[in-house]
Order: structure tokens, then sequence, then C-alpha cells
């Protein structure tokens, strides 16, 4: 068969002619243009983000550690009887095991979530960075904008996992260890099981909305530097200072304007009927850090010389 017979069988462009050459770079420089023009599928790009964080040992350490909070409690309460000292609702857990989902969410919000999620907000953009693995991000066809708020919303999703993971672990170890009935309310009301495992379900969302901020100052301490570990710090530390400063009266007129200052407000849907202004007030607030660490990251990231 001759030359110009197989390159008719190959299709059209299959082969060059003898007589041509190809440049060193073309065959690379095709391939990027062939990734950039091909449509990109944001929900696609979210699908393989999820993927890759739910795949790691550390998320389901993290989350794992975080179911641990609850089993301890419960199983010291099983112990020693209870106790009227401590965090709230811990008085209840032996005459109903669902408070200890209560108690543990009690628990976890002030250190134990913040931490965890510190963590995966601040290695979104410096781990792949660390990894070098940002720049081939970067030229695929989502583009920086569309990266960034894939990120964020894979550590979206980690908050709302780990805030149902203490919920659902709570709820689980309470029933197997203790007796469980109507649920008594803050506001002297008494709801079936059924209902307060619904509002087990609304506490987790009210907790990730909470997060929603640090997640946005994470994020954007992710673009700032290449090393993770020091924006995960980073991140935790500011929810530490910012509850602290939430603790001290001389600076009351500051404390609305804390990313953390609701975070334990979520007693109101502990009520009957359920009061939203803390939830509202809540949403609004995170909404702020959002916007405004978000328009940084932005900022930051869209300027940034990752390429070189």
């Amino acid at each position: 068969m001759s030359s110009s017979e197989a390159a008719s069988e190959s299709g059209p462009g299959a082969a060059a002619a003898p007589d041509q050459q190809v440049a060193p770079g073309a065959t690379a420089s095709a391939s990027v243009t062939a990734r950039r023009e091909r449509p990109s599928g944001g929900w696609a790009l979210l699908g393989s983000e999820l993927s890759v964080l739910f795949r790691r040992w550390r998320t389901w350490a993290m989350l794992a550690a975080l179911a641990a909070i609850p089993v301890l409690i419960a199983v010291a309460v099983r112990i020693t009887g209870g106790s009227s000292r401590g965090p709230a609702f811990l008085s209840d857990i032996t005459a109903n095991g669902l408070f200890v989902a209560f108690t543990a969410l009690v628990v976890c919000v002030p250190l134990f979530l913040p931490l965890t999620v510190g963590v995966v907000a601040g290695d979104t953009i410096a781990g792949e960075a660390s990894h070098g693995t940002l720049r081939y991000l970067v030229i695929a066809p989502a583009g920086r904008l569309r990266l960034l708020a894939v990120k964020y919303a894979g550590a979206l999703v980690f908050s709302a996992a780990a805030a149902l993971t203490v919920g659902v672990a709570g709820a689980a170890i309470g029933a197997a260890l203790f007796p469980i009935g109507p649920v008594t309310l803050l506001s002297g009301a008494t709801v079936s099981q059924g209902e307060a495992l619904l509002r087990i379900l609304l506490i987790a969302a009210y907790i990730a909305v909470s997060l929603a901020g640090l997640c946005a100052i994470g994020l954007f301490i992710s673009t700032l530097t290449d090393v993770p570990v020091g924006a995960m710090a980073a991140t935790a530390v500011l929810a530490i200072v910012s509850q602290v400063l939430d603790q001290l009266p001389q600076l009351s007129a500051l404390h609305p304007w804390l990313f953390s200052h609701y975070w334990l407000g979520f007693g109101d849907l502990l009520r009957d009927p359920i009061a939203w202004d803390s939830f509202a007030s809540n949403a609004l607030l995170q909404l702020g850090y959002v916007a405004v660490f978000g328009a940084l990251a932005i900022g930051r990231f869209t300027t940034k010389d990752i390429l070189s």
C-alpha cells in the first residue's frame, strides 16, 4: 500500500506529508488549544473536586475524629451517670439520648469544627500549589474564577458534612446507650422524635452557614501562600481570635461584626415556634464575609503568577 493510500485511509489530516516538518512545540501547543476549546462543565469540575476531597484519608480521619466526640460524651455520661455541670443539654442526656447530638454540637462549634474546616479551606489553593498541580488546573478549560468557586464550594460541602457527622453520630450513639422519646424544647414545648431529628438537621445546616465566612477567609489566605500548613494554621487561629474578641465586654461594639458572633445562636431552632432571627442575622453576616474575602481571593488569584 502506498503512502498516499495509507494517508487517505487514516482520515483527513491523520498523517503529515513526508516533506513537512513539525515544529518541536506544535504538538503540545495543539493539545493545550484543544483542551481550551473543549467546553468545560462546572458540575463535572465540582464532582471531581468532591471526589478528590472525600477520597483522602485525611478527610475521613477528621470526620471520624468529629464522630468520636459525641461517642466520648455519651460513654462518659453512661459511666458517670451524668452531671448538671458542663455543656448545655448535658444533664438531659440520661433522660433522652437525642440530647447527645445537641450537646456534641455545642461542644464542637467553638473549636473542633472550625479547626477541621480551617484545614480544608486553607488547603484549597495552597495545597494545589505545593503539589505543583495548580498550573495544570489553571490552563484547563475551567479558568481561575471557576476554579476558585469550585474550591470554595468543596469547602462548604465539607462544612455541612462535618456538622452533619456530629449530629448523626450523636443521635445514633444516644439511641444506643440511652432511652429516646419526645424532646422538650427550650420553650417548654414537647416535640416527637421525628421532629427532634429534623431540628438536629436544621442545626447542622445553621452551623454549615455559620462556617461559610470562615471558608471564605481560608480560601483567601490559601491564595497568599504556597505552604498549605501555614494557611490552615492562620485560618484556625483567626477562628479562635474572633471568639476570644467576642468574649471581651470592652469590644461589645465590635461583636456583631465578628464572623463567629452567631455561631452558638442555633438555640433559637429549639423553640416552638422556631425563631428565625438568629438564622437570618447569621446568614447575612456570613454573606458579607463571603463577599469581602471572596473578592479579595479573586483579586489575588487572578493576578497571581502561577505559570512561571
